[in-house]
């Protein structure tokens, strides 16, 4: 019976030197887990042998376990590689038939999809156009590469100060060509609805008190290229403070709050643009002793923008980089846990299917109960060790030879009793 241990003992050695060579080849794989041979002793069945008297019949392969255990995160700085921090798989889809892979290297395909190496499309949750992610299904996932859409300037934000000091303007009747007709002028970059770009041009004209006796300015506004024309009062206190304001008529508006009207005489708007309303807004204007000036100038409108780079957050959302300094959410980038990632069958290509020992594919974003989070910009290096591998590997050699001298001492009483 020598033979039969012998011979189960070389196959199981053999095993052991195939999965630990495996490991050692996949040592750079990125996402690739290590293996370990496991194996289960091995007896006749048969209920007439003495529980005390059994003899074994040597030793057989009862599975391959994998290692789940996390990789090391390499930054590699481009943009879709994406590495699994913790817990889960990417879903990915070749042509409906679903797997699962920790290999986070991706490629935009001709069609802007996200795509692995073998062309397997990445899976995760769309982002219409607005932007709002939705979370009903998962679809392939895919970058748009068109232009997004400019937003009309609606507001003119603007936080002054202008100079207590200063004298009234010698020249009364106000002039945008005349410097001497005004105290301080400022301007900003708006934006109508097709992108087209409007410079607002604000003035500021010191003259006389309100009613209550504040410190009045008239205000002044238009396009350059365009009519100017008054569109406001407003009114400091002896704190320097502004009061109050009103309109072109004369009526109270909301603190600092005044409106211009830019229209599409004299083609200042881009053809076709809507005309345009734009609130100007100098609440936290200041009236104090010193030299005119900005403090805080913006605008809440911008220009159409071209896709310039996207980037992948911890929560799996995908943000895209517009030209125009805009950013938009595109997607985001689910992850599937198991209760036995060990049940998982092992397709090759570092991906996996789903089966019934490792339990229905639980699907959520990333850092959502026990589901990891990403890292963008890096990859997971393989979980091999080498030092322990090549420890595992001569072992599994002594294990081969020790096999190897059971049968060859077999060998010997065989052939000494034929000697006899």
């Amino acid at each position: 019976m020598g033979y039969q241990q012998g011979l189960s003992g070389l196959a199981a050695s053999s095993n052991d030197l195939d999965v630990i060579g495996n490991n050692i080849a996949n040592a750079n794989t990125v996402g690739f887990k290590q293996s370990a041979a496991q194996f289960a002793d091995v007896y006749a069945n048969t209920v007439a042998t003495s529980v005390n008297t059994q003899i074994g019949l040597g030793a057989a392969l009862s599975e391959v376990q994998q290692n789940f255990s996390q990789g090391t995160i390499t930054t590699t700085g481009q943009a879709l590689d994406v590495a699994i921090n913790g817990n889960g798989f990417f879903q990915m889809s070749n042509n409906g038939t679903v797997t699962y892979s920790r290999n986070g290297v991706f490629q935009l395909d001709k069609n802007g999809y996200i795509t692995d190496a073998a062309g397997n499309d990445l899976m995760g949750y769309a982002a219409g156009t607005s932007g709002v992610v939705n979370t009903a299904q998962t679809v392939p996932l895919q970058v748009p590469t068109t232009n997004i859409a400019p937003v009309a300037t609606t507001s003119v934000t603007a936080q002054l100060n202008l100079n207590a000091q200063a004298s009234t303007p010698t020249d009364t009747t106000f002039s945008a060509t005349d410097s001497a007709s005004y105290n301080y002028s400022t301007s900003i970059t708006a934006y109508d609805s097709l992108g087209g770009k409007q410079q607002v041009n604000m003035y500021f004209v010191k003259g006389g008190t309100d009613a209550s006796g504040n410190q009045l300015y008239t205000v002044y506004s238009g396009v350059s290229g365009g009519t100017t024309s008054q569109v406001g009062t407003m009114s400091f206190n002896s704190s320097g403070s502004l009061v109050s304001s009103t309109d072109t008529a004369g009526v109270a508006t909301g603190t600092g709050q005044m409106t211009l009207q830019i229209g599409t005489a004299g083609g200042k708007l881009a053809d076709g643009a809507a005309s345009m309303a734009v609130t100007l807004d100098f609440k936290g204007t200041t009236q104090y002793g010193g030299t005119n000036g900005v403090n805080n100038l913006a605008q809440d409108g911008y220009a159409s923008g071209t896709l310039s780079n996207f980037t992948v957050g911890s929560d799996g959302t995908i943000t895209g980089n517009y030209s125009n300094g805009q950013t938009k959410t595109l997607g985001q980038v689910v992850l599937a846990n198991f209760n036995n990632p060990n049940g998982l069958q092992n397709l090759g290509g570092n991906q996996f299917q789903e089966t019934a020992a490792s339990g229905v594919a639980q699907v959520s974003t990333p850092g959502s109960t026990n589901h990891g989070t990403l890292t963008g910009g890096a990859v997971e290096s393989s979980n091999v060790d080498l030092t322990n591998q090549l420890v595992d590997l001569i072992t599994a050699q002594r294990n081969y030879q020790a096999n190897a001298q059971t049968i060859k001492t077999q060998q010997t009483v065989d052939q000494t009793l034929l000697q006899m």
